[in-house]
């Protein structure tokens, strides 16, 4: 397979995106009940898969931006062929994130030369998202839900930086494919307003390439 293969799909991926403490894992196996529910092939997916690569990721991810980037990349590319093969079943992919955190993560930590080559990058090695959809939270709410369950903060979560990211993250938002929903809500108030964006699209997507 060539990095660049398209597999032609018969199902859908889905990212969830948003900085730690969002909700994206909450939110994605909320999602998933309901949408099997309605007779959907639903997989659940999560980045990063590889235990020892997210390690080194994280290690690296507030001193050496790229480097911790190449470690969450290579996780990609390695789970690529699971993701493929679920997508060609005809199932709905929930991913818990996507190859646009390493860009709003480490890219935003980057020059635009070399921000511009992980993009090209990424592109490349990872499959592209039909959708996206932002869990919009701030960077004071989402350390206090991480504290609430006795979550130390990481590197990469001081305020500084997630200020960095949200509005990478922002920015991401105003491309095509994207939806933007408010994860302060309630929890069920914010899956309701995912699947109101999703449920239309996806009845008439899974149809048409059935």
């Amino acid at each position: 397979m060539s990095p660049g293969h398209r597999t032609p799909r018969r199902g859908a991926l889905v990212a969830l995106e948003g900085i730690d403490g969002a909700g994206k894992t909450t939110v994605a196996r909320a999602l998933a009940r309901r949408w099997r529910a309605r007779g959907f092939r639903v997989w659940l997916h999560a980045e990063p898969t590889d235990p020892a690569l997210a390690r080194e990721g994280a290690r690296f991810a507030a001193t050496d931006p790229w480097r911790a980037a190449m470690y969450f990349t290579s996780d990609r590319w390695a789970q690529r062929p699971k993701v493929e093969r679920a997508l060609e079943r005809g199932a709905i992919v929930i991913s818990d994130r996507s190859f646009f955190s390493t860009l709003a993560y480490q890219g935003s930590a980057l020059g635009a030369a070399r921000r511009e080559r992980l993009e090209e990058l990424q592109r490349r090695v990872a499959l592209p998202p039909d959708r996206v959809v932002l869990l919009r939270l701030g960077e004071r709410e989402a350390n206090a839900r991480r504290r609430s369950r006795g979550l130390p903060p990481a590197p990469t979560e001081t305020p500084a930086i997630l200020r960095r990211v949200i509005r990478a993250y922002a920015s991401m938002a105003e491309r095509p494919l994207w939806a933007v929903v408010d994860a302060s809500r309630p929890r069920p108030e914010v899956v309701d307003a995912v699947d109101r964006r999703l449920a239309p699209w996806l009845a008439r997507r899974l149809r048409r390439v059935r």
